[in-house]
Formats: C-alpha cells, sequence, structure tokens
C-alpha cells in the first residue's frame, strides 16, 4: 500500500547549504564577468603596445632609407653632371683631332719623296717634312688624350648607372618600409575599435599616469650635463614636451624618437645622425645608468630602436610611440641598453 507520508521540510543546515551555494555561484559570476573584461584589455593592450614597437622599428628603417635616399640622390646627380662634362671634353677633342688630320693632309698629301723630287728648293722640303713630324706628334699625343678621356667616360658613366639603380632600390625600400609602419598602425587602431568604449577608456587611463609626467614640474633631482652641448640640447627638448609623435618627423612641432634627439643637438650646434641606431654609435657609450648626464642620449632594446635624452633622476625625455606626446618617462619603463655621451 503506497505510502501517503508527507516529505520532511528541509532544514535550517540545508537551507542556509543551498543559500551559500547560490551566493558563491553569483559572487564567482560577478567575478568572471569582472576578470573577463580585465584579461580582454590586459592582452589588447599588450597587442598594441607590441604593434606600436613593431611601427616604431619600421619607422627607424624608414627613417634610414630616407637618409640614404637623400645621399644616393646628390650623389647620382654629381655624377650625371660629371659625365655630362667628359662628354664635352671628349666631343672637343674629336673635334681638335679632326682639325689635325684636316692639316696633315693638306700639308702631306703628296708622298715626301716625289715632293723632294719635284721641289727645286730642298731647304723647302725639309721645313715640310719638319711640320709633318710635328702634326704627327701632336695627332699622337691628341689620340691618346681621346682614349683616355674615353676611358674615364666610361666608368662614370657605369658608376652613374650603378648608383642610379641603388637609388631605385632605396626608392622601393622606403616605400616597404612606410608601407609596414602604416600597417603596424592600423593594426594597432584596428585592435583597440574592436574594444568597448569602456575598455577602451581604461586602456588610456592607464597611460594617464605616463602622459601626465610631461609637465615641467617633474622631479628631475640635481643631475648636470656632462657638457655645454648636452645642456643645451636638452633644453631645446623640453622646449618641444607635448608635441605629438609622428612617424618620421623631424620637428619643429612633430617627431619621432631620433627625430626629436637630432633636432634637440641641432639647436645646440650639434649635428647628430638621423636613427637612433647611427645615433647609438655617436659618441662615448656609458653603461651605468649612475654615469648618465642630463642630455645624454639614452638607448632601449636590444636592435636600438629607441633613444630618448637623460633627464636625471632616473627620468628621460623622449617621443614615445604613436598617438603620445613629447615627455618625460621613468627610464625603467623601457629596457635600457647604455647611455652615449655627444
Amino acid at each position: 500500500m503506497a505510502s501517503h507520508r508527507r516529505p520532511k521540510p528541509a532544514t535550517r543546515t540545508r537551507v542556509t547549504v543551498l543559500t551559500a551555494t547560490a551566493a558563491a555561484a553569483v559572487a564567482l559570476s560577478s567575478q568572471a564577468a569582472n576578470a573577463a573584461p580585465q584579461s580582454s584589455i590586459k592582452d589588447a593592450k599588450t597587442k598594441v603596445d607590441a604593434l606600436y614597437t613593431q611601427a616604431e622599428q619600421a619607422t627607424e628603417k624608414y627613417d634610414a632609407a630616407n637618409e640614404q635616399l637623400h645621399t644616393l640622390q646628390k650623389d647620382a646627380s654629381s655624377l650625371q653632371d660629371q659625365v655630362a662634362r667628359q662628354q664635352q671634353h671628349l666631343n672637343q677633342l674629336r673635334d681638335g683631332i679632326g682639325t689635325l688630320a684636316a692639316s696633315q693632309y693638306r700639308s702631306g698629301g703628296i708622298d715626301p719623296t716625289i715632293q723632294l723630287f719635284l721641289s727645286g728648293n730642298p731647304d723647302t722640303y725639309l721645313q715640310q717634312a719638319s711640320t709633318l713630324n710635328q702634326l704627327g706628334s701632336l695627332q699622337a699625343g691628341a689620340l691618346q688624350q681621346l682614349q683616355d678621356a674615353k676611358r674615364s667616360l666610361d666608368q662614370s658613366r657605369a658608376e652613374a648607372t650603378a648608383k642610379l639603380a641603388e637609388l631605385q632600390s632605396t626608392r622601393n625600400e622606403l616605400a616597404q618600409r612606410k608601407s609596414e609602419a602604416k600597417t603596424k598602425l592600423s593594426q594597432a587602431q584596428h585592435v583597440l575599435s574592436s574594444l568597448t568604449a569602456q575598455q577602451r577608456a581604461a586602456i588610456q587611463a592607464q597611460d594617464v599616469v605616463s602622459a601626465n609626467r610631461a609637465s615641467t614640474r617633474v622631479n628631475l633631482g640635481d643631475a648636470k650635463a656632462a657638457t655645454a652641448r648636452a645642456s643645451a640640447a636638452f633644453q631645446a627638448a623640453v622646449s618641444r614636451i607635448g608635441m605629438p609623435y609622428v612617424y618620421g618627423a623631424t620637428g619643429p612641432s612633430s617627431f619621432d624618437c631620433s627625430g626629436l634627439t637630432s633636432w634637440a643637438y641641432a639647436q645646440a650646434g650639434v649635428g647628430i645622425p638621423r636613427t637612433s641606431q647611427e645615433q647609438a654609435n655617436a659618441g662615448t657609450r656609458i653603461y651605468s645608468e649612475s654615469q648618465l648626464g642630463v642630455g645624454d642620449l639614452v638607448i632601449f632594446y636590444g636592435d636600438y630602436h629607441h633613444v630618448g635624452l637623460y633627464a636625471g633622476n632616473g627620468v628621460v625625455l623622449h617621443a614615445p610611440k604613436p598617438g603620445a606626446v613629447v615627455r618625460y618617462e621613468s627610464i625603467g619603463d623601457m629596457p635600457f641598453e647604455f647611455g652615449v655621451r655627444i
């Protein structure tokens, strides 16, 4: 016979356990919801920073190719002018040889023996013979000059042709590096665009701490410049705080990293190379951070693709990356390689 016994009501202990379990589930769900956006923000920022680094590497290669392009253009132009001058000289030599040949023909058109036989005055023949010998000597010298000039012209033409080929190759590299930088910047923007407005704001907020260091009130300690030109270069760079980073820019209203440092030293009357890799070899290297002086160049990353100016108290002044401005930043925010004293 079926039992009609009523089920026992839930005990207080069981209700408490169920309530606690539900609360824990809600808490875990909430934590997971919060963790996902934080993870997305961190991953996105890592990707964007990596793309910005790659864009800067391409930018430095673009700058190097651009410098080489300008040099090659000057060399090619000089060689082409040289070829034109040598061609003109060659033409003049040819005209001179033609004149000598015509004169020789007029003077010696008849065989010298017959001339002597027909001449009633041997002295006249001897005088003519002497003239013929002089003309022959002049013609031989002119022919040698013509041969030397032709050889020199051919060599200059070959050098000009090679220089023009190198020029075209550099133009192609320049376009490639420019495309690489634009592609990396576009990819970084795509990553940012895929985030929500709230996530983008969070990334921007993380960068505010660094951006706020662009204030001239930052504590630079009491470090001194090692040289007067380093001091002058640093003061010039300070006047550019807040100016935007633009790849390939050399000032005065926008800069990339090596564009800022080369511009700053130019204001101090000192010419240094255009790219960070070249600037790494532009002076005396300083491997200890404690030995850096204000205005010394500071090289970052193993491939030397970033450079700034030492500001003192463990701070550098630099043009950091696309979307940022010239500002102060901790030297420890990037992998320090060495300093360079100009």
